[in-house]
């Protein structure tokens, strides 16, 4: 695992890249997700982790959900297709628009890690199990070395095939206990931080 002590190169010498996925005003609108978000601080803390890889020169990918849906709160006729403010690209980070769950379809994600020699990504965003899972599971299969950060990830609740409730917090805990180990290592901001102090 990248975080033991025996790995010989530190976190930030392997110069990670920050995948942000699909963190848009859209996913405010709660109500429309079906209701209850869990860990709505999510965005709050992507932003943090956003200006630390500014600070470290590191290589940032926003993606960004653009809806076939007119309806969507993710189309880019709505208001929701924006940036959350928390999150807002600076010029120079390139912003990678996709119609599918994952970052790296429809897009030139791949080519552009690949390009830069960059062979592990952190990925950050909405929702736990719709793109970010799908984004991480991708990852992980393109042999990029994943880490997932945990609080920096939220979903909303979901109704089951045979109309069952399961909450938000239900949703994100077991998307996140399927993710890890298996496609990513899942680990919080603060691990992560320590990490690229390491």
């Amino acid at each position: 695992k990248m975080m033991t002590a025996e790995n010989p190169k530190s976190l930030r010498s392997r110069a990670p890249a920050l995948i942000c996925v699909d963190i848009q005003r859209g996913f405010e609108d709660e109500a429309y997700w079906g209701g209850n978000r869990n860990n709505r601080n999510a965005e709050a803390v992507c932003g943090v982790i956003i200006e630390k890889w500014r600070e470290l020169g590191l290589d940032i990918f926003h993606i960004r959900h653009s809806s076939t849906n007119p309806e969507s709160r993710l189309h880019a006729s709505h208001p929701g297709f924006a940036f959350h403010p928390l999150a807002m690209p600076q010029q120079g980070e390139p912003v990678l628009t996709k119609s599918v769950n994952s970052g790296f379809i429809g897009t030139n994600l791949q080519a552009m890690l690949d390009e830069r020699g960059r062979d592990v990504v952190v990925i950050i965003g909405l929702t736990t199990d719709h793109c970010v899972s799908t984004t991480t599971r991708m990852a992980g299969n393109l042999g990029y070395e994943t880490l997932l950060v945990s609080d920096a990830v939220a979903t909303f609740d979901k109704t089951g095939v045979d109309g069952e409730h399961f909450s938000a917090e239900i949703i994100h805990a077991t998307a996140l206990a399927s993710l890890n180990e298996e496609f990513a290592e899942v680990l919080t901001a603060d691990e992560l931080f320590a990490a690229l102090q390491a």
